[in-house]
């Protein structure tokens, strides 16, 4: 029998996947309790709403976090729901103090990060708006828009997890030499260097790495000063591992050629941004993993997590080392 002092909480907000659509998709557990605390709405304000939460979807925004603060107003918490790749929203050490497992929900944009990421490379290599751009004003051939190709260079992947290896796979298909920089190495026959290396070598560096103490500002002005002259590098993974004002300084100075950026240390890109108004930079706002089919994968994992908890089963995909 469902457990009628279920409550789900929800602080990630998307129109279509409120609380009436997460009951419609919910069947099994007619006596769920589900309530949102909306987008403009301060999680600390609605303590008392927390103390009955048993499962809780965490928030996306950094300002709207799940804090120490919040996890001690959560007593019957036994899951913290990421409802993305990445769980920001979340401090899941203190989570894991108070032994509250932390679930992300890998995989279910893989593609579409991948095919971004290509497609970014691909346009910065040949710059596809520099030659539309020329047709618009009348104008024809090939100068200033003579690129490279893929097969002729050297890809360094910094990250190697699910994201990474799809990049590898579609870089494969080009005829890239691929080097990668990952603490666990998770397909032996590829060629794995340290990061000081990675960088001397690559041609092109793409950033597919988790944020942490340890890779927070990693790849700043060493990294880059190691790369070959006239460079490129691109991040679809976590804004605050790559030191953008060392970006900035490497596309003035000639050491980056380019780079292409879907994350940033502060979301959305401040109008101030130095990034902003170049024409060797790719600025996307953090939609690299948004398909339609990626947010199909998304919704039938959220649901599935859900279920699998709510039927009295450990959850998947724990990030914090909480057992349960």
């Amino acid at each position: 029998m469902p457990d009628p002092s279920e409550h789900l909480v929800t602080l990630y907000h998307l129109n279509d996947l409120g609380p009436a659509e997460l009951r419609r998709l919910l069947p099994s557990h007619p006596d769920l309790r589900i309530t949102e605390i909306g987008p403009d709405e301060d999680p600390r304000d609605h303590l008392g709403t927390l103390e009955t939460a048993t499962i809780v979807l965490a928030p996306l925004e950094k300002e709207r976090r799940i804090t120490a603060e919040l996890l001690d107003a959560m007593p019957h918490c036994r899951l913290l729901q990421s409802v993305a790749v990445g769980f920001d929203g979340v401090d899941h050490r203190a989570a894991a103090e108070r032994g509250i497992p932390v679930a992300n929900l890998p995989g279910f944009n893989t593609d579409a990060v991948a095919d971004w990421t290509v497609g970014a490379l691909l346009y910065l290599l040949r710059p596809y708006a520099f030659g539309h751009a020329k047709v618009q004003r009348g104008k024809w051939g090939p100068e200033g828009v003579r690129g490279r190709d893929v097969s002729s260079l050297t890809v360094g992947i910094a990250g190697f997890g699910n994201i990474g290896r799809a990049v590898a796979r579609r870089l494969d298909a080009f005829g890239a030499r691929v080097l990668v920089h990952d603490p666990v190495p998770s397909e032996p026959a590829r060629e794995y260097v340290d990061l000081d290396e990675l960088a001397a070598r690559s041609d092109v560096l793409t950033l597919h790495m988790p944020l942490n103490d340890a890779t927070r500002g990693v790849i700043g002005e060493d990294v880059l000063r190691r790369m070959p002259r006239g460079s490129w590098v691109l991040n679809a993974g976590r804004g605050g591992v790559l030191d953008e004002a060392a970006v900035v300084r490497a596309l003035d100075s000639g050491q980056l050629a380019g780079a292409a950026l879907d994350v940033f240390t502060e979301e959305p890109l401040p109008a101030s941004s130095p990034l902003r108004g170049r024409t060797d930079v790719l600025l996307n706002p953090h939609a690299a993993g948004v398909t339609h089919e990626a947010y199909h994968n998304l919704r039938a994992s959220v649901i599935d997590s859900l279920d699998l908890v709510l039927s009295g089963k450990p959850p998947r995909n724990v990030v914090n080392g909480v057992a349960v």
